[in-house]
């Protein structure tokens, strides 16, 4: 499918993102249209109580995943396209909904370890990487049972030598595939902040009538760094920008999205009344909505910055090359950026050395958060020392396998170590590994559990 996304996106309103720890005040708060659930935390045949009550009483679910990468070097795998499909069959979705991102690297294309990222990292707005993405997005597309729509990620670092900016990128993905968008304006500020981008340029060239939903959230800066968190409340300037979407369209839906430090209902409630005023007040009168896509000349420079990718690119140039040397170009590229964010090799040329050591740090602690949800135990054995112990590990041990594999391997990595220092601690550590590894290649079995009865020994 080519071009201008068939048929009229469904109109959601304003809604929530829904999540387990704040379930409950979601069904409370009223005037939610619709919610959005993490297509990965949901399992099709045994749906979350909340979520199927939420059902019955009419509001839609929307499925969003996280785990796609579909702007990786790799084509979408195939399960994964699969649980999404189960997932937006089960919620009876009218679309479904991801990222333009890459969330991992290595393997086969660079003769390398494969890595997980742990996080959404950007793609480089190169022509390879168009190339890649449109390809991908198609493959996801036929896919699924119904329409797929990206969304556009906040970064804190820049690729260098881009071709185009961020709304020339996202117009020529929506003409080649036909995909519809789910603009984020929390992460157009957090690109201003961090990549110096003009966030009413991507507007003005962005294809607004393209548009899905809008994704609102809150963030804070600290030295200079716009950090995406979802756990602080919406800033002016984010709902300055969701102003600026509505003077140009009219969006089928607006959702609030909070991921972490959950406030309390009546919070949240009035987070959901700003943006429904922002919405109103913007709402342009009749003859005076401003044209999508005309108020700068495309090419024509809009504010400074790196990445802008300001006069090396016009919408519609064709590719150059085979689709697998563009697939092995960006695989390579891709590897080189997460192999130095993730397992402390060189910073490839061109980057930005301390936005790579904040992005670096950024993956680390995301990691040791997960791990510490995903095994609760853990923070709990090793009380104040486990995050200075986690981020240790992970500075030089790359995610491999996945955040509860990740939990074993940092308890391996201690105990293979003699640490932590106090047997009593060692000992519920190595019960607590134990309990959970199960089985081992044979020599690394026999060298852990050599450990694990050391210890024991030593209580």
């Amino acid at each position: 499918m080519n071009g201008t996304p068939r048929g009229s996106a469904p109109r959601l309103g304003v809604g929530v993102g829904w999540r387990p720890e704040i379930a409950g005040a979601v069904e409370s708060l009223p005037g939610v249209d619709w919610v959005e659930a993490v297509a990965e935390n949901l399992c099709p045949g045994h749906l979350p109580d909340s979520l199927v009550r939420l059902r019955e009483r009419g509001v839609t679910v929307v499925p969003h995943g996280v785990s796609l990468g579909l702007g990786g070097a790799d084509r979408p795998d195939a399960g994964r396209l699969a649980e999404l499909a189960r997932r937006a069959e089960a919620l009876g979705s009218p679309l479904v909904t991801e990222h333009i991102a890459f969330v991992r690297a290595g393997g086969e294309r660079t003769a390398s370890p494969p890595l997980e990222a742990g996080h959404l990292l950007p793609v480089p707005r190169t022509r390879d990487a168009l190339r890649v993405l449109c390809e991908n997005v198609r493959i996801a597309q036929d896919s699924l049972p119904v329409p797929l729509a990206v969304e556009n990620i906040a970064a804190l670092i820049s690729w260098p030598d881009e071709e185009m900016s961020e709304g020339h990128f996202l117009a020529e993905l929506v003409e080649r595939t036909g995909v519809r968008l789910l603009i984020d304006v929390a992460n157009l500020h957090t690109n201003h902040v961090n990549r110096g981008e003009d966030p009413l340029r991507a507007l003005d060239e962005l294809p607004v009538e393209a548009i899905a939903y809008v994704h609102v959230a809150g963030g804070v800066e600290r030295d200079g760094v716009w950090h995406d968190t979802h756990a602080h409340p919406v800033s002016r300037p984010v709902l300055d920008l969701l102003a600026e979407l509505r003077a140009r369209v009219d969006p089928p839906g607006v959702l609030l999205e909070r991921d972490d430090d959950f406030p309390p209902a009546a919070e949240l409630a009035g987070e959901l009344t700003a943006i429904r005023e922002t919405i109103d007040a913007a709402a342009p009168t009749p003859g005076t909505a401003r044209p999508p896509g005309t108020a700068r000349p495309p090419g024509t420079a809009a504010g400074t910055g790196t990445g802008t990718g300001t006069g090396n690119f016009t919408p519609g140039d064709s590719d150059s090359g085979d689709g697998e040397d563009a697939r092995r170009r960006l695989a390579l590229a891709e590897t080189a950026l997460l192999s130095a964010l993730v397992a402390g090799t060189p910073v490839p040329e061109g980057f930005d050395r301390r936005r790579l050591r904040v992005q670096s740090r950024a993956l680390s602690v995301k990691r040791a958060g997960v791990v510490a949800r995903i095994a609760p135990e853990l923070p709990r054995i090793l009380g104040a020392d486990y995050r200075a112990a986690f981020l240790g590990y992970a500075a030089s041990r790359p995610l491999r396998a996945g955040y509860r594999r990740d939990a074993l391997d940092f308890a391996e990595h201690l105990l293979t170590a003699g640490r932590p220092e106090s047997h009593a601690v060692r000992r519920r550590l190595s019960l607590w590994w134990q309990e959970r590894a199960g089985a081992r290649p044979p020599r690394r079995a026999t060298r852990l559990v050599r450990v694990a009865r050391a210890a024991l020994a030593g209580r």
